[in-house]
C-alpha cells in the first residue's frame, strides 16, 4: 500500500477531516481498502466521524463499497444507528438494497437493536425494503420481536414499522408471525400494537 493510501485510511479512522483532505490532495484513492478490505468511509461510519465522513462522500467515495464481512458505509449505520451518518451518506446514492453477511439491509439491525430515531428516519428518507427477509428468514418486523427485550424502545420501532407498511403476518421460517413471538415472550405492548393491525 502506498504512503498516501494508508495515511487516508488512518485519518480517517481517527477522524481528522483535515488529514483526510491532505492525503487526498496528496493523490490517495478515495475508496483504498485495509488488510480487511474497508474503505476510509467504512472506517469513518464504523466510528461515526461524521466530518471525515463529509470529506470522503464529496470526493466521491463509494457508500456501497463491502469489506471482508460484507459491511458498508451504509450498511453499518444501520448497526450504529446514527441518523447523522445516514443522513450524510444518503447524497451519494447507497442502494437500499445491498444486504451484509446475514443477507439483511440496513433497516434489521437497526429494528433489532432499538435504533428509534434511525429507523425513523431511514423509513422516512429512503426507499428501503420495510418487509425485506433476511437469511434467518426475518424482516426487520421479526428480528425487532426476536432479538429485541420487548422494552419501549423496541415497542416504537415496531409501531414504526406497521406504520410504515410493514407486513405483520409475514412469518418466520416456522410459520410463527411477529404476533405469536410477542405473545411467547410476554411482550404485552407489542403484542397489543401488533394485534390491533391484524
Amino acid at each position: 500500500m502506498n504512503a498516501p493510501d494508508r495515511a487516508l485510511l488512518e485519518a480517517a479512522a481517527r477522524g481528522d477531516a483535515g488529514a483526510v483532505r491532505a492525503a487526498l490532495d496528496d493523490g490517495a484513492a478515495v475508496d483504498a481498502r485495509d488488510g480487511h478490505r474497508r474503505t476510509p468511509l467504512l472506517l469513518a461510519a464504523l466510528a461515526d466521524h461524521t466530518e471525515a465522513a463529509r470529506v470522503l462522500v464529496a470526493a466521491g467515495a463509494d457508500p456501497d463499497a463491502q469489506d471482508d464481512r460484507l459491511d458498508s458505509p451504509w450498511l453499518v449505520t444501520g448497526v450504529t444507528g446514527s441518523v447523522a451518518m445516514m443522513r450524510l451518506l444518503l447524497p451519494a446514492g447507497p442502494d437500499p438494497k445491498v444486504t451484509n453477511r446475514f443477507g439483511g439491509t440496513a433497516l434489521i439491525p437497526a429494528a433489532e437493536r432499538g435504533h428509534t430515531e434511525y429507523v425513523r428516519a431511514v423509513l422516512r428518507e429512503s426507499d428501503i425494503d420495510v418487509d425485506h427477509v433476511n437469511q434467518l428468514g426475518w424482516t426487520a418486523l421479526l428480528e425487532a420481536v426476536i432479538l429485541g427485550d420487548g422494552g419501549r424502545d423496541h415497542e416504537e420501532v415496531v409501531e414504526l414499522l406497521v406504520t410504515a407498511g410493514a407486513d405483520p403476518e409475514l412469518a418466520d421460517r416456522d410459520g410463527v408471525t411477529a404476533l405469536a413471538h410477542a405473545e411467547r415472550r410476554g411482550f404485552a405492548g407489542i403484542a397489543g400494537l401488533l394485534g390491533a393491525v391484524r
